[in-house]
């Protein structure tokens, strides 16, 4: 498995998103990468994010940066925040960017000009 990204610890957490539950890298079905957000992605990969259509909800894409283990994308939004293998707490504020990596429906709070950069991915 290959993690890029602007990595400020050994457990996925970048420049862009290092809170105590930024703990998860997303693999970018554009390249195959695990980066730790799509900020990472966009300054590292060299072309355009592709997000996950629903189809491939269950292709193991979410990377636990506590325990290190492959979470289906299915998986990861069925466990609402939390490593369904150790139970690590995921930041829940990542939903509102679920629009940027996977074919869902963009939350109506969220603000384009005003992305929440202290947390969440």
């Amino acid at each position: 498995m290959v993690l890029r990204g602007k990595l400020v610890d050994a457990h996925t957490r970048c420049s862009h998103y290092h809170s105590p539950l930024d703990i998860i890298a997303i693999k970018f079905k554009c390249c195959g990468v695990y980066y730790p957000c799509y900020q990472c992605h966009e300054e590292e990969a060299g072309h355009p994010a592709e997000v996950w259509p629903a189809d491939a909800f269950d292709t193991p894409a979410i990377l636990c940066g506590n325990c290190y283990q492959e979470i289906s994308i299915q998986a990861y939004f069925d466990a609402q925040a939390c490593c369904p293998h150790c139970q690590a707490q995921f930041n829940p504020r990542c939903s509102l960017h679920y629009h940027l990596y996977f074919e869902v429906n963009q939350p109506e709070n969220f603000s384009q000009n005003k992305p929440d950069t202290a947390s969440g991915l």
